[in-house]
C-alpha cells in the first residue's frame, strides 16, 4: 500500500475548503457542515472492489456515525453522474462528492503516483481525514484498509 504522494496537510491544521457537485445533483461544500465532525474519505475510483468494500463498511456503519453526529462525505475524480449509478447500485446513504477538476484531492495531497503491476500512473490514493467541528483536522488515516476503515474512523469519533 502507497502512501500518498504530497501529503502536506497534519493533524491541527486548517482544513481546505472545498465545494463540489454531488451524487443525486447537488452541491457540497466544507462549509455546510460547520459545527460537526467531518469524515472526508477519498478513495480512487467508483464501483472498484476496494472502493466498494470501503463504501460498503460506511454504509453498514452509517446510523452508528449519525448517532455520533458526524457526516461522512466520499470523494474521487468520478463524475456526479458515474457517483449517483455507484450510490444507488449499493444504496449509500452518504454523499459523494466529484472532484473532476481534481481541486480536492491536490488541496489534500492525496493526488498522486501510484503503482499497479510495474506500471506508473497518477491516480487518488486511499486518505481519509476526520475534520472536527472547528475545521480543524483532527485525524488522518494515510493508509487504509477498505473493510477494516469504517471501524477505525468510528473508533476515533
Amino acid at each position: 500500500m502507497a502512501k500518498a504522494i504530497g501529503l502536506k496537510l497534519k493533524e491541527g491544521d486548517v482544513a481546505p475548503e472545498f465545494s463540489a457537485a454531488t451524487n443525486g445533483g447537488g452541491k457540497a461544500s466544507l462549509a455546510d457542515f460547520k459545527g460537526k465532525n467531518v469524515v472526508l474519505y477519498f478513495y480512487p475510483r467508483d464501483d472498484t472492489p476496494g472502493c466498494t468494500k470501503e463504501a460498503c463498511a460506511f454504509r453498514d456503519d452509517f446510523a452508528e456515525f449519525k448517532k455520533r453526529g458526524a457526516v461522512v462525505l466520499g470523494v474521487s475524480t468520478d463524475s456526479a453522474k458515474s457517483h449517483d449509478k455507484f450510490a444507488v447500485k449499493f444504496k449509500l446513504p452518504f454523499t459523494l462528492l466529484a472532484d473532476e477538476d481534481k481541486t480536492i484531492v491536490t488541496a489534500y495531497g492525496v493526488w498522486g503516483e501510484k503503482s499497479f503491476m510495474g506500471r506508473k500512473y497518477l491516480g487518488t490514493h486511499r486518505v481519509t481525514f476526520l475534520i472536527g467541528p472547528d475545521g480543524r483536522i483532527k485525524k488522518i488515516w494515510p493508509q487504509v484498509k477498505p473493510d477494516e476503515h469504517a471501524a477505525e474512523v468510528l473508533a476515533s469519533l
